[in-house]
């Protein structure tokens, strides 16, 4: 089992940034690939990026690529998502989630086992 909880959404204004962390306990968290979703009000949830255990391999959506970074350390236990210039449209609630490992299916929802409660980002106009 991997317990997860995601910290650092707010209220932030066009073009500014947050970091979300997403830290781990139970289950050793650096066998673990990492992915990161979003769900904004009345819409499906979305994939947004991953990462390999190592956090050597990256993907990312192609609506988040170029503004968004993830990365995870294993020492701390944490994954993170760096997300600069951010938009209105980057609004909605962001989870973090667990796989055993990132295939070609990274971007798929039913590929990660475990997932965080979700936290809330909000950027206005």
């Amino acid at each position: 089992q991997v317990q997860l909880v995601e910290s650092g959404g707010g209220l932030v204004q066009a073009g500014g940034s947050l970091r979300l962390s997403c830290t781990a306990s139970g289950r050793t968290f650096s066998n673990t690939a990492i992915g990161w979703f979003r769900q904004a009000p009345g819409e499906e949830r979305e994939f947004v990026a991953a990462t390999s255990w190592t956090g050597v391999v990256t993907y990312y959506a192609d609506s988040v690529k170029g503004r968004f970074t993830i990365s995870r350390d294993n020492a701390k236990n944490t994954g993170y998502l760096q997300m600069n210039s951010l938009k209105p449209e980057d609004t909605a609630v962001y989870y973090c989630a667990a796989a055993a490992r990132l295939g070609l299916t990274y971007n798929y929802i039913t590929s990660y086992n475990y997932w965080g409660p979700g936290t809330q980002v909000t950027v206005s106009s």
